[in-house]
């Protein structure tokens, strides 16, 4: 990211974002003191269960009990419902302003929104019947002419030998389309997860997919990532230089797994995270703004992904 850009969200975030951090910390302080008060009272509760050693009692008590063990479990479930929103909304709002937004059709976020399975799994990225299958946070929007749309994923499918749930995926998905006629199929795996994509690759040849990597001319990307298209695709036509060399600048910049397909007018980008992003601490203080930094980092990159497809075409 340029330097310019980072000192302008760090005084936004000093500005706008730190303030909500601030007011967002004082619930969460008056949680905590919620939460030492039925610590407390709880205890309070169990000793004079002992004393008296009462049935009657002990079942009057535990009704209000229960209450308010219930209402603490509804606000701790409100501040993080409540957290998450309000931060990203400020964060959006820092980069509609900065890359080719469409001000018409400003940034949309949906807590709860997430993209369908049955997208997910049209990407052909990952070959997976995928029975556990989360998501949130759901972005979109325009840059320049492409629509996008974006989440949080935590994808899992059922082990045959062990009937327990393998992680596929977990971090943000992306799709978008291209504003013009577009043919052919090109897929693009990390080349150091090859041995977990055994089975999406096998899928993709099974349909008649090809390993393109000698049409690969960017050495780095080359070493990177593994390129597969179907026959008839000029890969270079689609995949070109300049975008090899976005891909490879944000790989060794952020040290993640980035899978792509380009399936006709429909790009797919999956990043890779293992962290719940800015999901917000109950026991400890969320003033940080590396965390915050993160989660703009991680969508800031993914739409400029979007600004460089769009350029390029």
């Amino acid at each position: 990211m340029p330097l310019k850009r980072l000192e302008a969200f760090r005084l936004f975030y000093n500005n706008t974002i730190q303030p909500e951090l601030i007011r967002l910390e004082r619930m969460r302080l008056q949680l905590i003191s919620l939460m030492v008060f039925s610590a407390l009272l709880l205890t309070g509760v169990i000793a004079l269960e002992f004393y008296l050693n009462l049935l009657f009692v002990t079942l009057l008590l535990a009704v209000p009990l229960s209450l308010f063990i219930a209402y603490l479990f509804a606000r701790i479930d409100q501040f993080r419902r409540t957290f998450k929103p309000r931060v990203v909304r400020l964060i959006l709002d820092f980069i509609d302003d900065g890359l080719n937004f469409d001000i018409k059709n400003p940034l949309r976020y949906d807590y709860k929104g997430f993209i369908p399975k049955e997208r997910f799994r049209a990407s052909r990225i990952f070959d997976t019947p995928a029975q556990a299958y989360k998501g949130e946070d759901k972005i979109d929007g325009k840059v320049g002419e492409m629509f996008f749309e974006l989440c949080e994923l935590r994808v899992g499918e059922m082990s045959i030998l062990r009937r327990n749930i393998n992680t596929v995926f977990s971090g943000v998905f992306m799709h978008s389309i291209f504003n013009e006629p577009t043919r052919g199929e090109i897929i693009v795996w990390p080349r150091n997860r090859l041995q977990f994509l055994t089975k999406s690759i096998r899928a993709f040849t099974f349909k008649g997919g090809k390993n393109k990597d000698s049409e690969i001319l960017h050495d780095e990307f080359r070493r990177i990532f593994i390129t597969y298209s179907d026959e008839e695709t000029h890969v270079a036509g689609t995949l070109t230089y300049s975008m090899q060399q976005a891909l490879v600048n944000f790989v060794k910049e952020h040290k993640k797994e980035l899978y792509i397909s380009f399936l006709g007018k429909d790009i797919f980008v999956a990043l890779s995270e293992d962290k719940d992003l800015l999901e917000p601490f109950i026991l400890r203080s969320n003033l940080s703004f590396d965390r915050v930094r993160e989660f703009f980092d991680d969508i800031h990159n993914l739409l400029h992904l979007v600004e460089v497809f769009d350029q390029a075409r």
